[in-house]
């Protein structure tokens, strides 16, 4: 599987990470898990964060947990990714309440639901994890510092697992599978964060799309998705195999905040399958680099949000 815009790094830990002073990140989901450990470490090199979560309440717990770290501000915003009236209002809210944006940091997600719906009708994987990234996203762009600004997407080792049927996106055909869709949702991820690195790599733009993976670390997700026998099954793997979600937050910053990363790049634990371990360059499932794939989740998601997301 080949190395995507491979950059040489290997072995990143956030120790030389320069001061952030006067930049902003907004991280989706930073109330907890990767999010939240990712918005202390920027919080301590001085970055300003803005805390985009479903729950106010958790949202704000967050900030107060990270506001005192550093010199910046950390603030919070609602944010829920599975309705796209909540979408739309906070993209309005945060073009009102802040200025320009270091990074939009795509890292919500859910894993491995019973099937559901969200509030607009989608399947609640593909419509949370990629739909209302790809929605926030187009609606956000225009915020995002067009000298050295970012999109970081989230992936995951799921991804290489994914097949993205863009005739049956919602298993509104097939039987709906959770861990199917789930690794749907995250090559749907893989498949953004590379077209929209070619996308405004062609419009000659300066803002780089990159994405990364956590490997296998300890969060929320293994614990609010699944249930039954997955549930059972991620309490013993959590406790045996995985790493903490601080050490899985590299990549996220590496990503965000690092000068020497490139667009098109994908970063994350390189070690025990991905896993876990020293933080570098990764490889891509080959269907995570399908041009006409790609393309073709893209205009479908146009479509389905009814938002161009324009470079």
């Amino acid at each position: 599987m080949p190395l995507v815009n491979a950059t040489g790094i290997s072995h990143w830990t956030p120790d030389g990470l320069p001061d952030l002073s006067g930049k902003l990140y907004i991280i989706t989901g930073g109330n907890s898990g990767i999010g939240l450990e990712a918005a202390k470490i920027l919080a301590e090199r001085n970055a300003d964060v803005v805390i985009a979560a479903r729950n106010p309440t958790k949202g704000a717990n967050a900030v107060t947990q990270i506001d005192q770290l550093g010199s910046g501000k950390a603030q919070m915003l609602k944010l829920d990714l599975a309705d796209m009236a909540s979408i739309r209002a906070a993209a309005e809210e945060a073009k009102t309440r802040f200025g320009s944006v270091a990074a939009l940091i795509n890292n919500a997600g859910i894993m491995q639901t019973p099937e559901q719906k969200t509030a607009d009708g989608f399947e609640m994987q593909i419509g949370t994890n990629h739909l209302g990234h790809f929605l926030w996203t187009a609606l956000m762009i225009g915020q995002v510092d067009p000298e050295d600004g970012r999109v970081v997407t989230l992936s995951s080792i799921a991804h290489r697992l994914g097949k993205v049927n863009l005739d049956d996106l919602m298993f509104e055909k097939a039987r709906y599978d959770a861990t199917q869709s789930y690794g749907q949702s995250k090559l749907a991820n893989m498949l953004f964060g590379q077209e929209l690195h070619r996308r405004l790599q062609a419009s000659g733009s300066k803002i780089k799309s990159i994405v990364c993976h956590p490997g296998y670390s300890a969060t929320e997700l293994q614990s609010t998705g699944p249930t039954g026998l997955m549930n059972a099954i991620y309490k013993l793997t959590n406790a045996l195999m995985a790493q903490p979600a601080k050490l899985g937050s590299y990549p996220t910053v590496l990503s965000a905040a690092d000068p020497a990363v490139v667009s098109g790049a994908y970063y994350g634990p390189t070690a025990m399958w991905y896993t876990r371990g020293p933080v570098g360059d990764c490889d891509v499932e080959k269907r995570g680099l399908d041009e006409a794939t790609a393309k073709g989740l893209w205009d479908l998601s146009e479509e389905l949000v009814g938002e161009k997301l324009t470079v």
